[in-house]
């Protein structure tokens, strides 16, 4: 089925949050882990927010991992739907 027809589907939405959700707690957890390991284990959850998310920086962490969740669980979920 085309995308358009796909959307409009009741079951489309809740599909997708069950795809996209997900994916981008892997998405934003994997990145704070490799980057940051030593300070979430010890505890040092300022240096982690002055790394990651201070001065504007959440921005950009944040922004691309939504952008792209979305357009992968429209893609898994558009691919998926019959």
């Amino acid at each position: 089925m085309p995308f358009l027809e796909n959307i409009k589907h009741p079951q489309f939405l809740s599909n997708f949050l069950r795809v996209a959700i997900p994916f981008f707690l892997v998405v934003t957890l994997l990145p704070l882990l490799i980057n940051s390991s030593s300070e979430i284990f010890s505890g040092d959850f300022k240096t982690v927010h002055a790394t990651n998310f201070s001065d504007g920086k959440w921005k950009n962490f944040f922004g691309f991992k939504v952008v792209f969740s979305a357009l992968y669980g429209l893609y898994i979920t558009n691919k998926k739907m019959k």
